[in-house]
């Protein structure tokens, strides 16, 4: 199973991403070979639309979970489309959400909001 998580950082001591469209790095985290990887968030500088397109590359990905703060609802139907299964991220670091996730104490995302058209 693959795991996406927004970030800042290319390590899995780095924070979990406040903002998934606007991220500039995923992990993409294989539960089954432990295998880090991180992608680039080629929409996180985009005028418009950041959510569709980064939804579009954690689909490209082929994961089957995103661990997430929050998610706009465009990027949501995208990923659940998909049937990706949308996670609440907790404080703390990749490493933290990836462990607490494995544990299974991770709920399912709520937050799904109108989405921060133009910012």
């Amino acid at each position: 199973m693959k795991i996406a998580i927004p970030t800042d950082y290319k390590k899995m001591e780095g924070k979990v991403s406040d903002s998934f469209g606007r991220a500039i790095y995923y992990l993409i985290y294989d539960t089954e070979s432990e295998k880090v990887e991180f992608i680039e968030n080629r929409g996180a500088q985009a005028r418009g639309g950041a959510g569709i397109k980064a939804a579009q590359e954690v689909v490209d990905a082929k994961v089957d979970i995103l661990i997430t703060p929050r998610c706009g609802q465009n990027a949501a139907e995208v990923l659940q489309g998909a049937n990706i299964k949308l996670y609440q991220s907790i404080s703390g670091t990749l490493e933290d959400n990836v462990k607490t996730f494995k544990a299974d104490q991770l709920t399912l995302l709520e937050d799904i909001h109108p989405g921060y058209h133009e910012h």
